[in-house]
């Protein structure tokens, strides 16, 4: 297995992206030179890399080599009423042990009903028995890792009327008892506002911004509901937008800079479409560290 003693694994407070087979050679061929390469790490799927070998591997060995990385698990199913699966849970920390990222996280979702995976990421209500089981499931990964991780706020399309909570007393809740982070994806608090008809910026000024390890930005699709009302979609398949660009402004100028990744997984451009999104967040956070930011990793 290979050593990665050398090279930095602390996720800088500094913008990355997530790394995407088809443009590592374009990555390795710019090294460091900031204007053709900004990002200053990487995010994976873990599930992608829960194979013994094969052409992903080497891809991440080579970038690893060279780059913090940060692993983002979509299939732990950590709000699922069934427990966590203990073969995912030992997978998972052996991608952990092998590559040392510098964070690891997770979504507020489930994806597993019995045996059988769901090829989604799925709301849980907010209530006191989900919340206790969910406070319970991340224990469980925590100490098999012998880590924090991060939780991820959902974007939602559904409410559930079994609801006890807000999300945002939810998720605080959670990083309170199990010490967990938390991972602000802006684009999910936008699509979750638009559909539900409440104030970005207002979800925002009452988020736990202080448990912040981590800021994911994507784009989205545009649809429409039954009736007519717009709906949109957490799609990660096009360049993030304005009004997500201004609330991540917004978030930074009172958190300070954070690692902030680009997340683009479906209809994937080419490295330097990609770029120009990880250098408009560089920007940013260059600006607030200018302007008195407390640059610092979580």
């Amino acid at each position: 297995m290979t050593c990665f003693a050398d090279t930095p694994s602390t996720i800088p407070a500094a913008a990355g992206v997530g790394l995407k087979g088809q443009h590592v050679a374009d990555i390795l061929a710019a090294g460091e030179d900031a204007d053709a390469q900004p990002a200053r790490w990487f995010e994976v799927h873990a599930e992608n890399y829960m194979g013994a070998g094969g052409r992903p591997h080497a891809n991440l060995t080579a970038i690893r080599e060279r780059f913090p990385v940060s692993v983002h698990g979509v299939g732990l199913s950590i709000g699922a009423e069934r427990g966590l699966d203990p073969d995912h849970v030992a997978r998972l920390a052996e991608v952990v042990k092998r590559y040392e990222p510098g964070l690891v996280s997770e979504h507020l979702a489930w994806s597993t009903h019995d045996t059988h995976y769901l090829n989604d990421l799925l709301p849980v209500p907010y209530t006191q028995a989900t919340l206790d089981r969910v406070v319970s499931h991340i224990g469980h990964v925590q100490d098999a890792l012998q880590r924090p991780i991060l939780l991820e706020n959902p974007s939602t399309y559904v409410r559930f009327e079994t609801s006890t909570m807000s999300e945002l007393d939810f998720l605080a809740q959670i990083a309170e008892r199990s010490g967990c982070g938390l991972l602000l994806d802006v684009n999910n608090v936008f699509v979750s506002a638009t559909n539900h008809g409440y104030s970005p910026d207002d979800y925002l000024d009452a988020f736990p911004l202080d448990a912040v390890g981590e800021i994911h930005l994507g784009g989205h699709a545009e649809d429409a509901d039954d009736l007519g009302d717009p709906l949109l979609i957490d799609s990660h398949d096009r360049e993030v937008i304005d009004p997500v660009w201004t609330l991540y402004e917004r978030v930074v100028a009172r958190t300070g800079p954070r690692p902030t990744l680009i997340e683009w997984d479906n209809d994937v451009p080419d490295w330097a479409t990609l770029a120009d999104e990880v250098r408009h967040a560089a920007t940013v956070i260059a600006r607030t560290a200018g302007e008195g930011g407390d640059v610092r990793a979580a």
